[in-house]
């Protein structure tokens, strides 16, 4: 029997990692998982959050899983598949990845006797939908127009943005299933049946499931390229062995939010704390510092025009 794929896809931020620990706590005990991760840069600091779940991991960092790395990434997935012979497969691409190079590269000629795609589950921040398709829609786009389902996150935060995003989900991709319950209210087993309802609502949350007939979707932006993330975005990878309280972390990020010339759309790390380590996920308006479990000593930066030594120099680290 071949390894059935998961595509966890979504932009920067949007709950992917936190979709993966619920698909492995709920609906994936007991099996053979092999999760590939793609971060954008030298380091990744979801998988080593999801190291600690006792899962294979392979990471693919430096780049995006697109055309110019399609052949390191169908490379490494064969050699997954033949290696381990997981029961499953997980890809979790970058936030500024498209899902279309996930699909293309995983119907190549080299993967099909070995694996087929089972579900392309794409995350949305309600929240930042119209910022990010408005501002980014080239990689935005490919994401909710390729995906078989669509789960929105934060909507517990954020009611009131739920219809909004539910009908630039459905403009995109008339196709999918929408969920939009808030997380906590169902398990990871719905998500992955919801492509497999025809009704137009049910009472598991989602909303006009259909079956995705697949067919893939190019969106160009106005000047007629299609560009990768390396064209568009950039990446400032920091190693720091400072210890952090959690208010002088929190402070760092907030003076980098107001007094940055840089576009800053994502911040995410391990780094020690006083008494451990902290997980820092940063989004613009939204700081989150949490306890971790894992070690870590390292920053991910992503965003527009970054000034690399300027961050190195805030939060005490090099390059």
């Amino acid at each position: 029997m071949s390894t059935e794929i998961f595509v966890i896809s979504g932009f920067l931020g949007a709950g992917k990692t936190t979709l993966i620990q619920k698909l492995l706590k709920e609906s994936f005990q007991n099996e053979k998982i092999v999760l590939i991760e793609n971060d954008f840069g030298d380091i990744s600091v979801d998988a080593a959050l999801l190291k600690s779940s006792g899962i294979e991991v392979r990471e693919m960092n430096s780049g995006c899983i697109c055309c110019s790395l399609s052949g390191d990434f169908i490379k490494a997935l064969k050699e997954v598949l033949t290696r381990f012979q997981p029961d499953k497969v997980i890809i979790e691409p970058s936030g500024v990845g498209k899902l279309s190079d996930i699909i293309k590269a995983c119907s190549d000629p080299r993967i099909l006797p070995l694996a087929k795609i089972k579900a392309k589950i794409t995350i949305a921040d309600v929240k930042r939908c119209n910022m990010y398709l408005e501002n980014f829609g080239e990689f935005f786009e490919d994401q909710i127009k390729n995906a078989d389902t669509v789960l929105l996150s934060r909507t517990d935060e954020f009611p009131d943005h739920i219809n909004a995003a539910e009908e630039i989900i459905k403009d995109l991709n008339p196709h999918a299933a929408i969920f939009s319950k808030p997380w906590n209210e169902f398990h990871a087993d719905e998500i992955l049946q919801a492509r497999h309802v025809h009704t137009d609502s049910c009472s598991c949350g989602c909303h006009g499931a259909h079956s995705h007939t697949g067919h893939h979707h190019d969106h160009n932006c106005a000047c007629g390229h299609n560009h990768a993330a390396e064209d568009m975005f950039d990446t400032v990878t920091i190693r720091t062995n400072q210890v952090f309280s959690p208010e002088d972390l929190i402070a760092r990020v907030s003076n980098m939010e107001k007094n940055s010339k840089s576009t800053i759309l994502r911040a995410k790390g391990i780094v020690r704390g006083p008494a451990g380590y902290i997980n820092l996920q940063y989004l613009p308006g939204d700081i989150k510092v949490t306890e971790c479990h894992t070690k870590g000593d390292m920053l991910c930066i992503i965003g527009r025009d970054l000034n690399k030594q300027e961050l190195c120099t805030l939060f005490g680290g090099e390059l």
